[in-house]
């Protein structure tokens, strides 16, 4: 303690901090420097890689474009990230080296401790391989709509580790790769919309599913609609005796993400097509039964006469 009181100390120590700062501060800066050089050039070179990629998915013909792009976003993601991480590492190994530190112990150490971690994060693991694996079978990708365990959502974001999804009321839901028991994706490559149709049983079969196509056809000519749909509407057939209706069924595809609207559309626009045609669609009746000994309820109805 009292040697911090003397004129030596104070003078030793600004000494050393002067000769740090000439040898070993201008090399801190210019590593510093070179990282964050290195982070934008990474972060552009894999930007133009990334228009690169969907201008040529553009240019070919059989390539959806969309697709094509939400697996190029998806993986420029993740490269973007593990290069971040080798940059960081490597900053910090050299910046240690910089303060004086032997990193050569701290490496060793740091590969028995993940040796350590590796047997007893088991489930952190799992978690990454499974990650890889779906990003490897092109499983699923950023932008799309996807039920995971369950819960369905916009799929807003991929890692190795997790994904997260946010549902229709703005809720976000991340999962662990390697929980996911269950995964459906509703937008790869192509989506569907499936209609089931009451009609009343007195109704003309043939005439409700020509109406159906005809409404098809017209929100397929539609300038808006139309280039969302791939293929005419399917009218598949009677497909059941309902209790109070006949269910007529039939498939409208489109292109991702586009059933939803489309679909409504055409419900829309059939609804108006059934009213011109009268085309009664049922809805469910409640009849009182007063009873054997009971007359049914008999309402006469009469009109005042004028004066």
């Amino acid at each position: 303690m009292e040697n911090l009181l003397t004129t030596e100390f104070w003078s030793r120590a600004l000494t050393n901090a002067i000769d740090w700062a000439i040898k070993d501060l201008p090399g801190i800066i210019i590593i510093l420097i070179a990282l964050i050089i290195m982070l934008r050039v990474v972060k552009f070179s894999i930007n133009r890689l990334k228009r690169i990629l969907v201008k040529r998915a553009e240019g070919d013909e059989t390539v959806d474009t969309g697709e094509a792009e939400k697996r190029i976003n998806t993986l420029t993601g993740i490269v973007l990230g593990a290069v971040r991480i080798v940059l960081y590492t490597v900053f910090i190994i050299m910046l240690l080296s910089k303060f004086g530190i032997d990193v050569a112990p701290l490496l060793a150490s740091a590969g028995i401790l993940g040796l350590a971690v590796g047997f007893g994060a088991q489930e952190l693991v799992r978690d990454y391989i499974s990650g890889f694996f779906m990003l490897l079978e092109d499983q699923i990708r950023t932008g799309d709509v996807a039920i995971i365990n369950g819960t369905g959502g916009l799929v807003e974001k991929i890692e190795l580790r997790t994904i997260t999804l946010r549902d229709f009321n703005g809720v976000v839901h991340i999962f662990q790769n390697g929980k996911i028991n269950t995964l459906s994706n509703m937008t790869k490559e192509w989506s569907a919309m499936v209609f089931d149709i009451g009609v009343a049983y007195k109704e003309d079969v043939d005439q409700v599913m020509e109406i159906m196509k005809q409404v098809g056809d017209e929100l397929q000519n539609d300038p808006y609609f139309g280039p969302k749909i791939i293929e005419p509407i399917e009218i598949l057939g009677l497909d059941q005796f309902g209790d109070s209706a006949l269910i007529i069924k039939a498939r409208l595809k489109t292109k991702p993400i586009m059933q939803w609207e489309t679909g409504r559309e055409y419900r829309r626009r059939l609804k108006i097509a059934f009213d011109k045609s009268n085309i009664e669609i049922p809805f469910p009746h409640t009849t009182v039964y007063w009873g054997e000994e009971i007359n049914p309820l008999k309402l006469n109805i009469t009109k005042e006469n004028e004066a």
